[in-house]
C-alpha cells in the first residue's frame, strides 16, 4: 500500500506532492492559493477529493494540473477500491457488505440505521437505555478474520490471515457512503481485533477524523478491543482518543478463559486497571459489552458478580443476547434473563443498554460476521 494514497494521511500527500516538485499554477488555484503554501494547497485537493466525493482514479482529482496527475500516475500511485461481492438486506433494515480485497481476501462492514422509534422489551416497556433520533451507523472491520478466538464468534473461526491497511479500512466507510449517503457514526466492531492492528486503525481514525475529509466527530467514532491492555494505555496516550468498547462477557476469570483465551495473558483486573486509565485520559465513561449466553454466564449470580468487580468505575454496560450461527452450538438467552440481569446492574447504578437484535438473518449481528463463508 505504498502507493496507495487512500493511505496516506494529509502531511504523508504533502511530502509526496513536494517530491515531485511539480510548479504550482497560481492561476488554478486563484486568490486563495496565494495564500496557502502551494505544495500544501495541492495536498489538499489530494486528500479533499479522495475522502469527500470519493474518487477512485487519480484523473478525477481534476483541480491538479495534467502534469502533476501525470507524474503521480508514472511515480506507481493510485487510488485503491474495495470491490463489493454481495450486499444483503435484513428485514429490520441493517445491510451487510461482503468486500473482496486486491489479494482476494474477504471481509464484511454492517451498516445500521437508528432512526425508528425505540425497540420494546418483553414486558412492552422501553428498554433502560435506547438509541434515538436518525443516524446510520457503519461497523467495519481491521483484519481478515481474528486471532482471538472467542467461543461465542463466527469470526475467530476463520482465523487471522492478515492486517487490513488503514486504506481499506477507511474505503469500507467510503464506499458505503457511495451507496447510503452521510455515514453518521463508525464503530471499529467487525472482523478482527482492532488494536492488533494498531498502526493502521490509529491511522485510519486520523483519516476519518480529518476535517478536509469525512470530518467524523471523535466522539461519533468507537473502538472495540477484547482487552489488549498495552494497547488500550497506549492509545489513552494518543492525542486523538476515540470512545472505547472493552468486550467483557464474563464476571470472572475463570469463565472469561473460557469464553475469551486472551483472558489468559491480559485478566480482568488489568483489563479493568486500562479502562480506568483511558477514561481518565479520554475524560470520558468506558464501555462494556456484555454477550449473553444462555446458562453459561446470564443468571442473577453472574450479574451480581458483575457489579461488584464494576464498582469502581464510572462504565456503562451494553448487554448483547447471543447471536446463533453454524459454528456454534451456544443458545442466546431469553428476553426474560436478560431484563433480569440488566436490572441487577441498573439496581446498583451502572448505566445499561440492552442492544436487541439486529441483522440476524442475513449474519450480520454482533459475533456472526464470516458465518456465511467461514469453514
Amino acid at each position: 500500500m505504498e502507493k496507495d494514497l487512500k493511505d496516506k494521511t494529509i502531511e504523508e500527500l504533502e511530502q509526496i506532492v513536494v517530491s515531485l516538485s511539480q510548479p504550482f499554477d497560481f492561476a488554478q488555484g486563484g486568490e486563495r492559493a496565494k495564500r496557502v503554501e502551494p505544495k500544501k494547497y495541492l495536498a489538499g485537493y489530494i486528500f479533499s477529493f479522495i475522502h469527500t466525493k470519493n474518487v477512485d482514479e487519480i484523473s478525477q482529482i481534476t483541480p491538479l494540473s495534467k502534469i502533476l496527475r501525470s507524474q503521480l500516475v508514472e511515480q506507481g500511485y493510485f487510488v485503491s477500491q474495495l470491490k463489493i461481492i454481495s450486499k444483503l438486506t435484513d428485514p429490520d433494515g441493517t445491510i451487510k457488505y461482503l468486500f473482496e480485497l486486491s489479494d482476494g481476501n474477504r471481509i464484511e462492514a454492517v451498516l445500521l440505521f437508528d432512526d425508528g422509534p425505540p425497540d420494546k422489551d418483553i414486558r412492552g416497556q422501553a428498554p433502560i437505555k435506547t438509541f434515538g433520533g436518525r443516524r446510520k451507523t457503519l461497523c467495519i472491520s481491521t483484519q481478515v478474520g481474528c486471532a482471538m478466538n472467542c467461543a461465542f464468534c463466527a469470526t475467530g473461526k476463520i482465523k487471522l490471515q492478515r492486517n487490513l491497511s488503514a486504506a481499506e479500512i477507511v474505503d469500507q466507510v467510503n464506499v458505503v457512503e457511495k451507496k447510503a449517503d452521510r455515514i453518521s457514526n463508525v464503530v471499529y466492531m467487525g472482523m478482527g481485533e482492532p488494536l492488533l492492528n494498531y498502526d493502521s486503525v490509529v491511522k485510519s481514525i486520523r483519516i476519518l477524523n480529518h476535517p478536509a475529509g469525512k470530518n467524523i466527530g471523535i466522539r461519533h467514532i468507537t473502538v472495540s478491543t477484547c482487552g489488549i491492555v498495552p494497547a488500550i494505555k497506549k492509545l489513552a496516550e494518543e492525542e486523538i482518543r476515540p470512545r472505547l468498547v472493552i468486550s467483557l462477557n464474563a464476571p470472572t476469570d475463570a469463565l472469561r478463559n473460557k469464553l475469551m483465551p486472551i483472558n489468559t495473558k491480559y485478566p480482568m483486573k488489568d483489563v479493568l486497571a486500562a479502562a480506568n486509565y483511558y477514561q481518565r485520559k479520554a475524560k470520558q465513561r468506558v464501555s462494556f459489552e456484555y454477550v449473553l449466553i444462555k446458562g453459561v454466564n446470564d443468571t442473577v449470580l453472574h450479574a451480581r458478580i458483575l457489579a461488584r468487580s464494576l464498582r469502581d468505575l464510572r462504565c456503562r454496560i451494553n448487554l448483547i443476547e447471543f447471536n446463533p450461527h453454524k459454528l456454534c452450538e451456544f443458545e442466546a438467552s431469553g428476553g426474560e434473563r436478560i431484563w433480569k440481569f440488566a436490572g441487577v446492574l441498573k439496581d446498583v447504578g451502572i448505566k445499561t443498554t440492552i442492544r436487541f437484535k439486529k441483522g440476524r438473518s442475513i449474519n450480520a449481528a454482533c459475533g456472526q460476521l464470516g458465518a456465511d463463508w467461514s469453514a
